[in-house]
């Protein structure tokens, strides 16, 4: 297996970053701001740009198919729509009309670019489509049957149907079909007849633990999700008003996975607090756990020279240890003169986001301010 490619882009937690698709610029989120890199591989990522329209911390990014619009939305309650301004050189923001009253959570781009969604923590996704009369981005919401925080999206790739994952344990499939703006979508098998807000799906963890990633797989014949309660969910529905044709939930032994991605229709690969990557394969006849990415024998490798629990260290020592666990999630003891406990993989600590970057390569960030593209 290839060796991953890492970036240490600081030691601040990424929540989540993009590749534009030409994979020559990447975008990152940090607290309150966006980073935006031109990457080129086997070099270090070069700064171009910060981004800094919101005052609260950013929560998603997202970088258009033409690659010219990055969308950001932010805990501020507000999205923001940045374009590189020929003139002058640098990224401006276009208002966008979300109508909430409570954080956005996260945004994502339809397949065709002409309109994005944002979920939110008001119980309400926002279909937002551009109106060049004002020069803004204007939406349209979807709100029933929502009842909590939306927490994650993806888009079919018809650029019509939206699937939402929320902190209720629901994963619902609506119509976010526009009139005007979207062409007459072809008959599937999550519906026939799509009006804007037409429910075409819902189901639920056994446990009702919240959703944390959801995608369509590449032709959009299935839908998987993660939730908190460590299971990963594949669904292939069974036509319009129809029960779901399987479902398929496999429970792991491994903390809670954050992130998700198909990598073909009979492969997915999720990562999350366990800091590694898991891949699964299946099909309609079902799904079963594949393999680990990096090898992990042992969450941590320790040296046995610990300080004793009981041990009383300086203030110093104290303030040094907070440091370290603030910034990396572990603590170097003073006894271990900096060698401290280190896992061995990639990422030393949650593995936040993961998006496909290329044939059989997925790239993710990290709570440690890694970006890493790893070679399935």
């Amino acid at each position: 297996m290839t060796a991953p490619i890492i970036y240490q882009l600081g030691h601040e937690s990424i929540k989540d970053h993009v590749f534009s698709p030409d994979r020559q610029f990447l975008a990152i989120t940090k607290d309150n701001n966006i980073e935006v890199y031109r990457v080129s591989l086997g070099n270090r990522p070069q700064l171009l740009t910060t981004l800094k329209g919101h005052d609260k911390t950013v929560t998603a990014v997202d970088i258009s198919p033409d690659g010219g619009k990055i969308l950001t939305c932010s805990q501020d309650r507000n999205a923001l729509v940045w374009e590189l301004d020929a003139a002058s050189k640098e990224y401006k923001p276009t208002l966008v009309l979300l109508r909430i009253n409570r954080a956005a959570t996260a945004c994502k781009w339809s397949p065709f670019g002409n309109k994005f969604a944002v979920g939110s923590a008001d119980r309400v996704i926002a279909v937002c489509y551009y109106e060049e009369e004002n020069d803004w981005w204007i939406s349209k919401h979807l709100k029933k049957p929502l009842k909590s925080t939306i927490t994650c999206l993806d888009w079919h790739p018809n650029n019509v149907l939206l699937v939402s994952g929320s902190t209720d344990g629901h994963v619902r499939v609506f119509s976010a079909y526009i009139k005007g703006l979207d062409e007459k979508p072809e008959p599937t098998a999550w519906g026939v007849k799509l009006p804007f807000q037409t429910l075409c799906g819902d189901f639920i963890t056994e446990t009702g633990a919240w959703i944390h990633d959801i995608a369509f797989s590449p032709q959009g014949t299935s839908a998987a999700f993660v939730a908190h309660d460590s299971s990963i969910t594949v669904v292939y529905p069974g036509g319009e008003g129809l029960p779901p044709q399987a479902i398929y939930s496999i429970p792991t032994d491994y903390l809670p996975f954050k992130s998700l991605v198909y990598l073909s229709e009979n492969r997915i690969v999720a990562g999350g607090h366990n800091c590694n990557l898991i891949v699964f394969d299946g099909n309609e006849s079902g799904w079963k756990e594949a393999f680990k990415v990096e090898k992990q024998t042992d969450l941590t490798s320790d040296h046995s020279n610990v300080q004793d629990e009981d041990e009383e260290i300086s203030s110093h020592d104290a303030l040094n240890m907070f440091k370290q666990l603030d910034l990396k999630g572990r603590v170097n003891r003073p006894s271990e003169k900096g060698s401290g406990r280190v896992l061995n993989t990639v990422h030393q600590n949650t593995i936040s986001s993961v998006k496909v970057y290329g044939a059989d390569q997925v790239s993710t960030s990290g709570i440690d301010g890694k970006v890493v593209i790893f070679s399935i």
